[in-house]
């Protein structure tokens, strides 16, 4: 069975899946991967695949006052992506974002986010996510569950994913993209700071919705050790 290994990073929003040493200038590849599954089973990553950060990103939103939506990313993450296009579910992904790097487009904001109340960046510098299994729902809809780790703290997060598939640009490079959905309680991770409003409800809402777009290229092929 071929098995594909990717490592992917580019710029993300709120609970950003992965990054704490690279610069986003410089492309990042990963040279084969060892892929563990549930079942206890090993594959091992015999392709290479390299993000395009300029059409990879992970978005958030969250509800302010009840009426209205506060959207945000986080710029520096990275993840490893150990793909089987033969047998997807076979495949695997490990995200690492780093927490500094959350971004609404509002400073004040932004610090409040990275502080004790939120995200504590200074204590807790990384947000991991790791897959646990990939659900084939179609030969285009996935279901990926992972362990999603802020603040020390993990749970189990699900995410919805489209496989867009693979196809060569105008420069005869391969390439595979996919588009993933999910949400969370921030509460189950500690984040608990909120604001009573006179009217009724809260200044932040306590789910926070995901999106991420992914696309990678694949590079030249390597031989597994």
């Amino acid at each position: 069975m071929s098995l594909d290994g990717a490592l992917v990073s580019g710029r993300w929003p709120w609970f950003r899946w992965l990054a704490i040493s690279r610069a986003l200038a410089r492309p990042l590849h990963f040279l084969g991967s060892q892929v563990n599954h549930d079942d206890g089973s090993t594959d091992m990553a015999n392709e290479n695949w390299q993000v395009d950060g300029a059409h990879s990103a992970v978005n958030l939103t969250v509800r302010h006052m009840v009426i209205s939506k506060v959207r945000g990313r986080f710029t520096r993450w990275s993840a490893r992506l150990a793909l089987d296009t033969a047998d997807l579910s076979r495949s695997a992904v490990e995200v690492e974002i780093e927490a500094a790097s959350i971004e609404t487009g509002v400073a004040d904001r932004d610090t409040h986010l990275r502080s004790p109340d939120f995200l504590d960046a200074q204590k807790y510098p990384a947000l991991r996510y790791r897959s646990r299994r990939v659900e084939v729902l179609s030969p285009e809809r996935l279901r990926v569950v992972g362990d999603l780790t802020i603040r020390d703290v993990t749970r189990e997060v699900a995410l919805d994913v489209e496989y867009g598939g693979q196809g060569k640009d105008p420069w005869g490079q391969q390439r595979v993209a996919f588009s993933a959905t999910g949400s969370l309680n921030r509460k189950d991770f500690g984040l608990t700071w909120n604001q009573a409003l006179e009217t009724g409800g809260v200044l932040v809402a306590d789910r926070v919705d995901l999106e991420i777009e992914l696309e990678a290229v694949r590079q030249a092929a390597t031989k597994a050790a």
